[in-house]
């Protein structure tokens, strides 16, 4: 089976289905990765908003986690992405 016979059979918004790829071909082994918001628009040609709204959807349907990563000085960083895999 491929990596994406899942995600195809959802009832999802194209976005999410194209965020999904996106993060997985960028995943560990483990199925994390944190490209920012702004790394994942560009590349994939999407606005900012609607990445945004396709992370939500796929964490709606489970495919995906999403948690705060902090720099050591107590700032914000990239949001780490674990893919349920």
């Amino acid at each position: 089976m491929g990596y994406f016979t899942s995600i195809y059979a959802e009832n999802l918004p194209h976005r999410a289905k194209a965020v999904y790829m996106y993060l997985r071909d960028r995943a560990d082994r483990d199925g994390r990765c944190y490209p920012a918001i702004g790394t994942i628009a560009k590349e994939l040609k999407l606005s900012r908003s609607t990445v945004k709204r396709a992370i939500v959807d796929l964490e709606k349907a489970g495919y995906l986690s999403k948690k705060q990563r902090w720099r050591e000085n107590g700032g914000k960083s990239s949001l780490l992405y674990t893919l349920k895999l």
